[in-house]
C-alpha cells in the first residue's frame, strides 16, 4: 500500500466522523437542557460517571474535564460496582452512564440500583432507543446511529467521537452556567503551558522592598548608584506623598550623562519620564508582555484598580519570559 493511498484512508476516516458530528450536532434538543440543569442543580451530591470499554475511557475523560472547569466529579469501574463499589453512589446524585448499545451487562447491576433510589438521576448517553440504557434513563441523550470509520462497520470510531463531543459540550455549558472564569480556571491548572498562560501580573511582580522606589527630588548622581545597586534597569519615581510620578531607565541615566557630563546639578524629575505605563495587577501576564513589546519597554508598574498614582509592584520582562509565557 502507498503513501496516497493512507492518505486517502485518513481523509476518509476524518470525513466520516465529521458527518457523525453533523448530525450530532442536529440532535441537540431539550434533554441537553435538562442534562446540563441537573449538573448544575447538584449540589448536594455527587457528579459520578462511568463506562464500559471505549465509553468508560471516554467517560474518564468527561469526568476530568467537568471537574476542571468547576463540577467536581469522578468514574467509577463498571465491574467493580457489582464488587461493592456502588457504595460509591449514593442520593442525591448525578449518574451518567455512556454506553453505545445501551446493553453492556456490566452496566444492568449500576442502573437497577439507581433506578431503585430515587434520588439518584440517572443521565444515559446512548445510541439504541429501545436499549436497557435508554429506557430507564431519566434524562436520555440519544446519539444518532452512525456509520464507524473503517471497514466492517465494527471499530468505535465515529460513536466515540460523538461521545467525546457531546461530554465537551456538556462540561463548556456547564462551565458558563455556573459563570467559571479564567481566574477559577488558573486555580485547577496552576502548571504546565496552560497555567503559564493563566498568570497574572500579580503571580510574577516584584512588591515590597524589591521595588526599586526613589524620590523625584533625589540627586542623580545617587539615582546611578541605587540603579546600578538594584540591577533592574530601572527605579519607580514617587513624589513626597508617595504617589508615582514617573519612572527613570539606566538607558535615560547614561544618555544624560554623556550629554551633560555632569549629574551633580540634576535631579531625578528633571530626567524622568512622567506618566509611567502601569497596569492593573489582575491582568494576565500575557497581556503585559504584549503591551510592553507594542510600547518599546521592558517594565510596567503595578497598581491596583483605580489607584494608577499607587505603584504596589512592577514587573520587568525577564519576569514573563522566565516562566514560558509569550
Amino acid at each position: 500500500m502507498n503513501n496516497n493511498k493512507f492518505k486517502k484512508i485518513a481523509k476518509d476516516v476524518i470525513s466520516s466522523e465529521i458527518k457523525s458530528l453533523q448530525k450530532l450536532k442536529s440532535s441537540i434538543d431539550k434533554n441537553f437542557n435538562n442534562v446540563v440543569n441537573a449538573i448544575t442543580n447538584c449540589r448536594k451530591g455527587k457528579v459520578i460517571l462511568s463506562g464500559v470499554g471505549k465509553s468508560g475511557i471516554i467517560a474518564k475523560k468527561i469526568s476530568s474535564t467537568l471537574s476542571s472547569v468547576g463540577t467536581p466529579s469522578f468514574f467509577v469501574d463498571a465491574s467493580s460496582c457489582s464488587h461493592g463499589d456502588l457504595g460509591q453512589i449514593s442520593s442525591n446524585d448525578v449518574l451518567i452512564l455512556i454506553s453505545n448499545s445501551g446493553e453492556s451487562s456490566e452496566l444492568k447491576n449500576i442502573i437497577q440500583y439507581a433506578n431503585r433510589n430515587k434520588n439518584i438521576i440517572l443521565i444515559g448517553i446512548v445510541s439504541k432507543k429501545n436499549s436497557l440504557l435508554y429506557r430507564n434513563s431519566d434524562i436520555k441523550i440519544l446519539l444518532p446511529e452512525v456509520k464507524e470509520a473503517g471497514p466492517g462497520n465494527i471499530v468505535p470510531t465515529s460513536s466515540t467521537i460523538m461521545q467525546m463531543a457531546i461530554g465537551d459540550a456538556i462540561a463548556i455549558s456547564t462551565m458558563k452556567q455556573k459563570k467559571f472564569g479564567e481566574k477559577d480556571f488558573r486555580k485547577f491548572h496552576p502548571s504546565g503551558s496552560i497555567g503559564a498562560r493563566l498568570k497574572t501580573v500579580e503571580d510574577l511582580m516584584l512588591k515590597g522592598n524589591k521595588i526599586p522606589f526613589i524620590n523625584e527630588n533625589t540627586n542623580m548622581r545617587l539615582a546611578l548608584k541605587i540603579i546600578t545597586k538594584k540591577k533592574l534597569g530601572v527605579l519607580v519615581v514617587q513624589n513626597n506623598s508617595k504617589k508615582t510620578s514617573g519612572i527613570i531607565t539606566d538607558g535615560q541615566i547614561r544618555r544624560v550623562n554623556e550629554k551633560k557630563g555632569n549629574l551633580d546639578h540634576l535631579q531625578v524629575k528633571n530626567v524622568m519620564t512622567k506618566n509611567p505605563v502601569s497596569v492593573e495587577k489582575e491582568i494576565l501576564a500575557a497581556k503585559a508582555l504584549s503591551l510592553m513589546n507594542s510600547k518599546r519597554i521592558t517594565s510596567l508598574c503595578v497598581h491596583q484598580k483605580n489607584l494608577k498614582n499607587k505603584t504596589i509592584g512592577i514587573i520587568h520582562i525577564h519576569n514573563i519570559l522566565e516562566n514560558n509565557i509569550q
